[in-house]
């Protein structure tokens, strides 16, 4: 059985390499163009393409997924069959050419979680279980009939890239487990159950805006939901210069009970060389962040060199 592999990321690659090593015969891989980045102004490959290379594997890197020529090459490949993983919306023409079909690893329990963010979101959300989906595409995005999935626990101190390093071990076993069912036609798949669909859109800057009228669990969800990247982020105002202010990434927060007043939202609290915020509910504690232009560090080292007045909305 040939197959064409589709994905660009680091959470692809885990997958890829499974099947790798699970001995599947990879055709060919398509991944996104190189991407002109930094100062230097150098071509940045995939992490994806990376792998590839590494492994000998054909590299396809289609500027247009409807091109004439990559559908061409593709047909002349000949697969049985696309796995597709963090990758763009395939055309029909792409998704519809395998003769076993095409099946997509979704980093969620579809429905729950259809978009481009579901990892970030479930965390945000403050869902105590998410897991991995594989599905075979059909025409709506992440509406496939489900060919297998399976749940993991989100503990509570967890940020989404600890929740996304272990999805991304799950994914890799449950696709080479999916290859597997449908190389020996064993794959059930099932249609989406309906009414339990939870957008995962796209994270702007705008989404990791903190507003600190909300209570303090729905901002220590956000903070977790965006850790390590791209990270939640708030202006701060300096007792030095308040007019002037600078923003703030929040990387790491608490939410132990502790016996504080709770001010105005945005309103700073210092005890012992710890940062605490009041919000809508209850003060939260900040304990690690990046001020602008600087490294991230503990709210220690960070008060060591800020006099923060206070968190703005």
């Amino acid at each position: 059985m040939k197959i064409v592999f589709f994905g660009t990321p680091e959470f692809a690659v885990e997958s890829l390499d499974a099947m790798v090593k699970a001995g599947f015969d990879i055709a060919a891989v398509v991944t996104m163009p190189d991407k002109i980045a930094g100062r230097g102004h150098k071509l940045i490959e995939s992490d994806v393409k990376r792998y590839a290379l590494e492994k000998g594997l054909k590299v396809l890197q289609p500027e247009k997924l409807k091109s004439p020529d990559f559908i061409e090459t593709l047909r002349q490949i000949n697969a049985d069959l696309f796995v597709v993983i963090a990758f763009r919306m395939l055309p029909e023409i792409v998704w519809g050419m395998p003769p076993m079909g095409t099946f997509n690893l979704h980093a969620s329990l579809l429905p729950k979680y259809r978009g481009a963010a579901p990892i970030n979101w479930a965390v945000i959300n403050g869902e105590t279980k998410t897991g991995v989906t594989t599905f075979f595409l059909q025409h709506e995005i992440d509406t496939g009939d489900i060919i297998s999935q399976e749940e993991i626990d989100i503990l509570p101190e967890e940020n989404v890239g600890d929740v996304h390093d272990k999805l991304m071990a799950l994914g890799a076993r449950i696709v080479v487990e999916t290859i597997k069912k449908i190389e020996k036609g064993e794959a059930k798949a099932i249609p989406q159950p309906e009414g339990h669909h939870i957008p995962a859109p796209k994270i702007f800057k705008d989404t990791c805006w903190i507003n600190w009228d909300k209570k303090a669990e729905e901002i220590h969800n956000l903070v977790r939901g965006l850790s390590p990247y791209p990270a939640a982020w708030s202006p701060l105002a300096e007792e030095k210069d308040p007019e002037t202010v600078m923003d703030v990434k929040i990387f790491e927060t608490s939410l132990k009970d502790f016996g504080l007043p709770n001010g105005s939202p945005g309103d700073i609290i210092i005890m012992k060389n710890r940062l605490f915020v009041s919000t809508g509910d209850q003060p939260i504690e900040i304990v690690s962040l990046q001020p602008a232009g600087k490294k991230r560090m503990d709210a220690a080292a960070f008060l060591r060199g800020y006099k923060p007045l206070k968190f703005l909305n």
